[in-house]
């Protein structure tokens, strides 16, 4: 939950257990992208090849040991994030209810640059990219089982349409969360408030106005409370 703390223009919107699975996943998921993409590079399914330049491994041997690495760290760190999430409240508070009227909402004024962050409140459009990332790294979790160990998880290879259809899907969530990543990279680059909120857990707030000046804002609702920030 949201919360002043001494500094009143200080606002407290990150737990410590959200600053600390957010880093150990930009740590996994730089890990798995590159290796991935050069174990691709030795059986590529599309006709292209990813740049050795920005690929982990040095072979498909190295690359391969970087991959499992990086996908235990990525299991368990994601573990230990949905079970904080649910335990804290995390999930309930920040990111629902998503109701498609605020969606639309949303959506239209991002759509016209007229979305407006504020402090302490994840908007419809980040509260569905977060659910939606979290969805898709269990989709690449259960498709890299499947090609990992095609007959032991069998069960999953067959929902993924047998071996080649578990590497599509693969190479397909990677995509999606690939984008996710430049997406908010971006969005941090246009809030760069963002950043310093991940890392010290607070983010600092505009001074209250004077009660019956002209820039005391009317009739709007007090924000909910939530530790979720507005980090993007």
């Amino acid at each position: 939950m949201a919360r002043m703390v001494a500094d009143q223009n200080l606002l407290r919107v990150h737990s410590l257990l959200v600053r600390v699975t957010h880093w150990i996943n930009v740590l996994a998921i730089l890990m798995m992208v590159t290796s991935g993409w050069r174990i691709y590079n030795a059986s590529p399914i599309f006709n292209f090849r990813f740049p050795a330049g920005i690929t982990l491994g040095g072979w498909l041997a190295g690359a391969l040991q970087w991959h499992f690495a990086a996908m235990w760290l990525l299991a368990l760190n994601g573990l230990v994030y949905l079970l904080g999430g649910f335990v804290s409240g995390h999930f309930r508070r920040d990111l629902l209810p998503v109701t498609r009227a605020a969606l639309a909402d949303d959506l239209k004024d991002a759509l016209t640059f007229h979305l407006r962050h504020q402090v302490g409140v994840y908007n419809s459009l980040q509260r569905v990219a977060y659910l939606g990332v979290v969805a898709d790294l269990c989709v690449l979790v259960l498709s890299g089982l499947a090609i990992w160990k095609p007959v032991q998880f069998q069960e999953i290879a067959w929902l993924l349409g047998g071996y080649e259809g578990a590497r599509i899907v693969h190479f397909v969530a990677m995509s999606l969360l690939v984008a996710f990543v430049a997406m908010h990279v971006l969005m941090v680059l246009l809030v760069p408030r963002t950043l310093l909120a991940i890392i010290t857990g607070r983010a600092r707030v505009p001074p209250a106005p004077v009660p019956g000046s002209p820039l005391q804002p009317r009739n709007l609702p007090a924000p909910p409370p939530t530790e979720s920030g507005d980090a993007l």
